[in-house]
């Protein structure tokens, strides 16, 4: 695997850290390692999230549309 670059950004989280970085639930980011959208990988019984960004930036766009039905 390549070193990844120096962002700034934490290579890896915990599922509790992923959910506390991302505001998503722990259903829906085993339901996203399920459908193989985020790379996990087991450290003895952890759960770790290797691509925690990508993932959020790859989620679709809201429109206005959308937003103001959300207000």
């Amino acid at each position: 695997m390549a070193r990844p670059e120096v962002t700034g950004r934490r290579v890896a989280h915990s599922i509790i850290e992923a959910m506390q970085e991302s505001g998503l639930g722990r259903d829906s980011l085993y339901k996203a390692i399920r459908a193989g959208k985020l790379d996990a990988r087991k450290a003895g019984r952890r759960t770790i999230i290797l691509n925690l960004y990508e993932y959020l930036e790859a989620l679709p766009r809201m429109t206005a549309a959308e937003d103001k039905a959300a207000s």
